[in-house]
């Protein structure tokens, strides 16, 4: 099972400038917790913004530039390739960016969404999907907190058959 895991606001945002546009702790541990002993396949440009490799992780990187190399992962110039080397994972990972995303929609089996119930001023946009083709099949609810500046929901879709 290919899963997109993505934190996006109201107006489909997801970075500007190559970075995040907030910052949630409940969203980061769940993201953690969720990929953590799993392949993760990302886009050059959001692994550059990661800065580093993300521990107890397989870490996958797609880039178009044949030469480009990063210490402690795995590169490769197609999402296809990528999900190969995956295939012993019962359960990759896509961490985007929004090309990556936009690609991954055809070849992905579910979707774990932080929604953030925001707009924002964004250059990255989640790809706009057909909601005929997903199924919704968990939602949870919080408010923001002293911790968590903004109202978010963690939303889960498989796609149908």
């Amino acid at each position: 099972m290919v899963t997109i895991i993505a934190a996006v606001g109201r107006n489909r945002a997801l970075g500007k400038d190559n970075d995040l546009i907030w910052h949630i702790p409940a969203d980061l541990r769940r993201f953690k917790s969720l990929t953590r002993g799993h392949h993760v396949i990302m886009g050059r440009k959001t692994f550059e913004s990661l800065g580093r490799p993300l521990p107890k992780r397989t870490n996958i990187i797609v880039s178009r530039n044949p030469d480009y190399k990063a210490e402690g992962c795995i590169v490769v110039n197609s999402l296809e390739k990528a999900l190969v080397i995956a295939q012993s994972d019962p359960n990759p990972f896509i961490l985007g960016g929004a090309e990556i995303y936009k690609q991954a929609l055809s070849f992905a089996d579910a979707m774990d969404l932080t929604y953030v119930h925001e707009d924002f001023e964004a250059d990255a946009f989640f790809p706009e999907f057909d909601p005929q083709e997903w199924e919704l099949t968990g939602q949870e609810d919080f408010k923001k907190d002293d911790e968590n500046p903004y109202d978010y929901s963690f939303v889960q879709y498989k796609k149908r058959k």
